[in-house]
């Protein structure tokens, strides 16, 4: 079942890409914000989850974050990232620049050897402040599902009609390579269309786009918790490697999870 995270700090988990992560959610606590409506997220979809769309408060944020760092360095475990995720796109939240360097003084401050990193769908990069606070993170994860635009638009449902491949990736390669891309995969029915991003046109429009953008790594993965749309496939690791070996023949650093 679908759930929204009840806190504006959550966890630490244990992620599969990322070791012991300590999440910071900065939008609603009990609504979904976000610039995409996947078929495959684990909040579940947009209608579903409308409710107060207020951004949490940046010093609620910083204070909150301290707290729980300083009681996690006193305990011993401190994290080994601090993930901006939460109930839908980070980035959109207007003091975004601002939470950032916050973030970065406070965890170098108490635990200096944790990555700060923001999970993104890469639908802001329009706005400078979010760009330049993208660039200050350890890992900036930037989603891009597929090549295609029809892909894009069953698997992620863009809210905004003018979003398009093609300028996402224009934006990318702003960052010089200074990014990590992730991509999930998956197959399924949706609307009564199939979808399958797997296919040899889907991964082989994909490369070419990775190996345009050059990142310094990408990250590959399936679906691994509830999602809204009941009738999508996992995709087996096995397979999921192959396509993260032709990552890596290009010459580009590729995990998969």
């Amino acid at each position: 079942m679908t759930a929204l995270f009840e806190n504006v700090i959550f966890g630490p988990i244990r992620s599969r890409r990322l070791g012991l992560s300590l999440g910071v959610n900065l939008l609603p606590i009990h609504a979904k914000l976000c610039t995409f409506d996947c078929i495959y997220c684990e909040c579940g979809w947009n209608a579903e989850r409308r409710g107060e769309m207020r951004f949490n408060d940046r010093e609620v944020v910083r204070t909150q974050l301290a707290e729980v760092l300083e009681k996690m360095v006193d305990e011993g475990t401190p994290p080994n990232v601090i993930t901006f995720a939460g109930n839908g796109e980070p980035t959109m939240h207007p003091d975004f620049e601002a939470i950032i360097d916050d973030t970065i003084a406070l965890r170098d401050r108490l635990c200096p050897k944790a990555a700060i990193s923001v999970l993104s769908n890469a639908t802001q990069l329009h706005r400078p402040d979010v760009c330049r606070a993208l660039r200050r993170v350890d890992n900036n994860i930037l989603k891009l599902d597929s090549a295609f635009d029809a892909t894009i638009r069953l698997m992620n449902n863009p809210q905004q009609a003018t979003y398009s491949v093609d300028d996402t990736v224009h934006k990318l390669l702003d960052f010089e390579g200074q990014l990590i891309l992730q991509t999930m995969f998956l197959r399924g029915i949706y609307q009564n269309q199939t979808i399958d991003n797997t296919t040899r046109e889907e991964v082989d429009a994909w490369l070419k786009i990775v190996a345009k953008l050059c990142p310094r790594q990408v990250m590959v993965y399936s679906i691994d918790r509830d999602t809204p749309c009941q009738t999508l496939e996992k995709i087996p690791k096995e397979e999921l490697q192959r396509i993260a070996d032709q990552v890596v023949a290009l010459g580009i650093a590729c995990s998969v999870a």
